[in-house]
């Protein structure tokens, strides 16, 4: 991993992504602020769950990523390491802890599917993936998308590869968490870790 593109995983922040502009499994990713913010309060366990499924379901739909997918996992991994911290004392930590190494992990394999088969290089920034020309229009319209949807090359070869190789490098930014987490959730990091 470069320099530029640790630093820019590691002070990346929720506000600077246009969450309305990127793709999501059923749409865009406009809430994803939203429900990032209960995840990291880990208030109490119903609303967590509400976010954490609307998010994963976003993010991965058939082993498929979407452009929302590597900005989702900068911040859920932080998130991880937060719940893991807490999950001693707090049951919404416990919960979404054990959650988010089973979706990473899930995610990684979703990687290495992806990295078997024939595919262009990936974006050379992370931060490209923000490049205007990627964005999609600042207004929401679902006609519009869904005829996006239609075209041959809805995602350029090198972008649509760049959601699973920088999806990666998200968790890759952050596999010291994996490495000390707490022994209830040591076999679950592990087999995480084997996927990075």
């Amino acid at each position: 991993m470069t320099e530029e593109n640790r630093t820019y995983i590691t002070h990346l922040k929720a506000a600077d992504v246009p969450w309305h502009r990127l793709t999501t499994a059923y749409g865009r990713g406009t809430e994803f602020p939203a429900h990032l913010t209960v995840l990291e309060q880990m208030r109490d366990l119903s609303s967590v769950k509400e976010s954490l499924y609307e998010l994963t379901i976003n993010m991965e739909h058939q082993s498929t990523l979407w452009h929302a997918s590597p900005f989702g996992m900068v911040f859920l991994s932080r998130i991880l390491e937060k719940a893991l911290k807490k999950s001693g004392q707090n049951p919404a930590a416990r919960f979404l802890a054990g959650e988010l190494l089973d979706f990473f992990a899930c995610i990684l394999q979703c990687f290495h599917d992806g990295d078997e088969m024939e595919h262009a290089d990936p974006l050379p920034l992370f931060s490209n993936l923000l490049r205007e020309e990627y964005l999609w229009s600042e207004e929401y319209d679902e006609e519009e998308d869904e005829m996006r949807y239609e075209e041959d090359e809805v995602f350029p070869d090198d972008l649509f590869y760049s959601f699973y190789y920088y999806s990666w490098q998200a968790v890759l930014a952050y596999r010291d968490i994996l490495e000390q987490a707490p022994e209830e959730f040591a076999e679950s990091a592990a087999a995480v870790l084997e996927l990075l």
